[in-house]
């Protein structure tokens, strides 16, 4: 199951601590060195969207901590860098300052929580009034965030359906997915992705009336397509009244973000091979009062073509 939501805490390294130590006797004087600094946290956007699996059941990721001065002068050794992958997509909170952080391409790269300082020794404490210190300091603390991590997918065309409305299936037959379907209604656990000539298509887990509001999978799913530039909006021919289940999916997307109230949506009635072709047209009829439609069936090839022709032509 894609995981696309937790909590978890990132913490750069903490500076080492200074060492307080002296020269032989026939060399009086501190020789003490400084710690080194802790290592940075960075995080850097990839195209996994099953990357925060990796997340799960660990609840804290560090950079390395500097070592710890030692003497004749010697410093620590710094600690080493950690780089975190995120999927594109991903949104950061910080849970405790209300910062957030957004990956929104592949190789995006920023600094997340920055280390520590190494502590100085005794021998960079010297001062003309103070010139033989007897302390160190320690190191400074690397910066901890707590996080919450939110996916949401970003492609380039959605498509939403009550569940067994075809979604998955068409989506195999644009871009061979090879996401699950059933013959029955279910909604899926996990977004499937696809690529049709270099365009990024979601098929959003099927969703059931009061989704917005919690109910079943589907306000976790509806973030998914906020950033999509199109929503294709499949009807199955087999329902009994398509023009409510059009509204029961408009409902839910509206009262989830106003956001998807203005996306770009074209009605998609698929499955047309189940039923004559006077009573798809009548169903298309109906749905022509709600915008634009398109009537499909993977099992018929030339019904895609119009579909695609849509797609080639978006940018």
């Amino acid at each position: 199951m894609l995981i696309d939501e937790l909590t978890i805490t990132f913490k750069a390294g903490d500076g080492g601590r200074g060492k307080m130590s002296f020269y032989h006797k026939e060399k009086a004087g501190p020789d003490g060195g400084n710690g080194g600094d802790g290592g940075n946290l960075y995080v850097t956007g990839i195209s996994d969207i099953m990357a925060l699996d990796r997340f799960g059941g660990k609840p804290e990721f560090s950079a390395e901590d500097g070592n710890p001065g030692e003497s004749n002068q010697k410093s620590g050794r710094n600690g080493k860098d950690r780089t975190i992958e995120l999927p594109i997509g991903t949104v950061i909170s910080d849970l405790d300052t209300g910062d957030t952080f957004e990956i929104i391409r592949v190789g995006q790269t920023f600094l997340l929580c920055e280390g520590g300082r190494g502590g100085k020794g005794n021998y960079d404490l010297r001062s003309s009034r103070l010139t033989t210190p007897k302390f160190a300091e320690p190191g400074t603390p690397g910066v901890v965030r707590r996080v919450n991590l939110s996916l949401k997918i970003i492609a380039d065309f959605g498509l939403i359906g009550l569940p067994s409305s075809g979604k998955t299936s068409l989506l195999n037959a644009l871009t061979n997915a090879h996401g699950k379907v059933a013959a029955y209604p279910f909604t899926t656990l996990s977004p499937n992705l696809g690529v049709y000539n270099h365009k990024i298509i979601a098929d959003v887990p099927g969703l059931i009336e009061g989704a917005a509001k919690g109910r079943g999978l589907g306000d976790k799913f509806l973030k998914h397509i906020e950033r999509v530039k199109e929503i294709f909006h499949c009807i199955s021919v087999e329902s009994d009244d398509p023009a409510k289940d059009y509204q029961v999916i408009r409902k839910e997307l509206e009262e989830f973000s106003p956001v998807l109230k203005e996306k770009k949506e074209r009605i998609l009635l698929t499955k047309i091979d189940l039923v004559d072709e006077k009573i798809w047209m009548e169903k298309i009829e109906e749905l022509k009062k709600l915008g634009t439609v398109i009537p499909i069936s993977i099992y018929i090839p030339e019904t895609l073509v119009p579909l695609k022709k849509s797609l080639d032509l978006l940018k």
